[in-house]
């Protein structure tokens, strides 16, 4: 049950409350900002088993279920992750440091990369064999990337503002992730309307956050579009962040209706307040053949089960395309290990609002889709769909839901195959806001400087290398968000990043890249990273506990959580 709307009266006395604590927040001393985020990381940990059982029954999980872990990972977990990030950053500065990101390097053609993970011993731990790389914008040097690391605190800022957190429903550490976005990021104060679909956890984040809310930083409210559309017009809201749909956005923007229609194809928006937004889409996985083992197989089929399959298909980054080679040999074996996982993982509920109505919308423009599973959003493949198709369903409408459809592409070798399926995806699938390479280690030493040069030209604005993209979300010191410079009446999947807790600025993508075997494969293949089976694998069988670990970690961390983790991970 949704929470009681908060009526006008609330919302003016709330952002009134956020205009008196605005310019406050944005001259408070660093340190006390960081032992604002000390407190509510104490507070936290405190609430987290609570967070992680409401999370759970509202999404009709069996509370002893491995995939209780994904709430672990989705909320707490990122979430204290996001706060040990801002931490790390602001201490440096606070110690007069512009903060030092990891290991900068220069592309051929001038582009800056910049390693934010593993930023130390516990991350190349806990996380082996996955790093990330921040692609900066063209123009950005190693001379200059100091200029373009959290300007906001070294340059005077006398008054604050006023930002508007409208927050997604899916996934649990956004709205928090969101507003520390916009407090340590931006320097905003913020008032927050959860989504309806979760509007339940505003006790638990009320409490969490509660030294904020007492300063007068922060204010949680509840309701619908009316509310949203109330809080966005207000003369006291000064900039907006929205984390959900591009329809609400361009709600927003250009007003509802046929007019609102009219003035997005003019491109004459009423909103006259920045805004920035991360608004989900079709996420494509890319499969470059390669000499793939029977083993391999069957991990990267539970690795593309996963990122089709997790949180019930309901994320924003889930994977809804799968590029195949077409005269590749295994391509039809992955197919069936895909289809094999597909049926025979256990059943679980789509919870996610409209679930049924897109999968069957799917299945009448596909009837000869393959459902594995009875209930009312079964588990669907749609194999073989036309790349050439202009109006195909699964490329250009976000299903939202435990629905994959996989195409095939030609490609003599696998840097033409790979070449074509980046023009693919760049110019007929949907969205920008990840992709996933899956693509052996032998083949990417043949392909060399092309497949960097793919990650290049990849229009997203994250790309997993063998790991899937999402981690960009997890990890917190990696930007997330769509690829820049759309426009606001072509919005694809959002404008500006969060997260990025390293504070970089002009940053044009987060490159995420994992080991292609689990330990000990990996060993076995000259590969030192000790992650096997990841905990948010759909297949993990110890995923809550494990998740449960590290987010204990990431409470208070210490050597001491180690063995506990290695012990739960190595049998999952």
């Amino acid at each position: 049950m949704s929470t009681p709307d908060t009526p006008p009266s609330s919302l003016d006395a709330a952002l009134r409350r956020l205009q008196a604590g605005k310019d406050l927040w944005a001259s408070l001393p660093i340190r006390e900002k960081i032992q604002l985020l000390l407190a509510v990381r104490a507070n936290l940990q405190r609430v987290a088993p609570h967070w992680v059982d409401l999370s759970a029954a509202a999404k009709q999980l069996d509370p002893t279920s491995p995939w209780v872990g994904e709430e672990w990972v989705l909320g707490p977990w990122a979430l204290a992750g996001g706060i040990n990030g801002y931490l790390d950053t602001l201490t440096a500065l606070a110690e007069g440091r512009v903060p030092a990101p990891g290991r900068v390097r220069t592309r051929p053609d001038g582009q800056v990369i910049v390693q934010v993970f593993p930023s130390n011993h516990f991350d190349r731990l806990l996380l082996s064999g996955i790093s990330v790389d921040v692609w900066m914008q063209p123009g950005v040097t190693e001379a200059t990337l100091g200029d373009h690391v959290a300007t906001l605190y070294r340059t005077p800022r006398p008054r604050g503002q006023v930002a508007l957190v409208l927050s997604a429903g899916n996934v649990n550490a956004i709205a928090p992730l969101d507003v520390l976005s916009m407090l340590y990021g931006r320097g905003h104060v913020v008032i927050l309307k959860l989504n309806p679909v979760n509007d339940y956890l505003g006790p638990v984040l009320e409490e969490t956050f509660a030294p904020f809310i007492e300063r007068g930083f922060l204010e949680l409210v509840h309701g619908g579009a009316g509310v949203g559309g109330y809080l966005a017009a207000h003369d006291a809201v000064d900039a907006i962040h929205i984390t959900g749909s591009a329809r609400t956005h361009d709600a927003i923007v250009f007003g509802p209706g046929p007019d609102g229609a009219e003035r997005k194809r003019l491109n004459q928006p009423v909103l006259a307040k920045p805004i920035t937004s991360e608004l989900g889409g079709v996420s494509p996985t890319i499969v470059v053949p390669g000499p793939w083992s029977d083993a391999d197989i069957r991990f990267q089929a539970e690795h593309i089960a996963t990122m089709k399959l997790h949180n019930s298909g309901c994320n924003c980054i889930a994977c809804q395309v799968l590029v195949l080679p077409e005269a590749w040999e295994g391509t039809g074996r992955l197919l069936t290990a895909v289809r094999t996982l597909m049926r025979g993982l256990p059943p679980r509920v789509a919870w996610y609002r409209g679930c049924s109505e897109r999968q069957q919308a799917v299945v009448a423009a596909h009837p000869d889709a393959e459902i594995f599973e009875r209930g009312p959003t079964p588990r669907t493949l749609v194999t073989g769909l036309d790349p050439e198709a202009a109006d195909e369903t699964c490329f250009r409408e976000e299903v939202f839901g435990p629905v994959l459809g996989q195409t095939s592409l030609p490609g003599v070798s696998p840097a033409g195959f790979l070449a074509g399926a980046v023009r693919f995806v760049n110019d007929r699938v949907q969205g920008t806001l990840g992709a996933t390479l899956l693509v052996h280690p032998e083949t990417a030493r043949e392909l060399g400087p092309a497949l960097e040069q793919a990650v290049a030209d990849l229009r997203y604005g994250s790309v997993g290398i063998n790991a899937w993209c999402s981690a960009a979300f997890v990890v917190a010191q990696a930007p997330w968000g769509a690829s820049p410079g759309h426009a606001l009446n072509d919005i694809q999947s959002g404008a500006g990043f969060v997260h990025n807790t390293c504070m970089l600025e002009r940053v044009d993508k987060s490159v995420v890249r994992g080991s292609f075997y689990p330990f000990p494969r990996s060993w076995l293949h000259g590969d030192p990273a000790i992650l096997p089976r990841p905990p948010w694998f759909v297949t993990s069988r110890t995923a809550r506990t494990t998740a449960e670990r590290v987010a204990a970690f990431a409470f208070d961390p210490g050597w001491r959580h180690l063995p506990g983790i290695f012990a739960s991970a190595l049998i999952g």
